[in-house]
């Protein structure tokens, strides 16, 4: 089971960013985000079509960007929990798997460190 988001740690996206999942759900279907500090390209937000990737016990669902699930490994999370993260999107091809890729730009993530409550 995937763990509620459990502190203020939240997930808002760009504008750019909503533009972008709308065109990949109208071309994809549903999809999911998911957030890890592991492999491929690093830190990089990885985009899905839903139901592609098992999420983990330890995975987190911190909230929603442009209607589509967001969730964060639970060691990440531990790490960023009293960070704001912003879904971005800018020109490049990044390393990983994920679903943008072969439009010639990457999802990334900018951040807002918040003040523990």
């Amino acid at each position: 089971m995937v763990a509620d988001r459990r502190e203020p740690a939240q997930v808002t996206a760009t504008p750019a960013a909503v533009d972008l999942i709308a065109e990949l759900v109208e071309e994809h279907g549903p999809l999911m985000f998911h957030q890890s500090g592991g492999c491929c390209d690093g830190s990089a937000p990885m985009c899905f079509v839903r139901g592609e990737m098992k999420l983990g016990s330890r995975d987190v669902h911190l909230g929603d960007v442009g209607g589509q699930p967001f969730y964060i490994g639970g060691d990440q999370y531990e790490r960023w929990k009293h960070t704001t993260l912003i879904l971005d999107v800018v020109p490049g091809r990044g390393a990983g798997f994920s679903i943008e890729a072969p439009r010639g730009v990457r999802f990334l993530i900018r951040s807002d460190v918040c003040a523990p409550a």
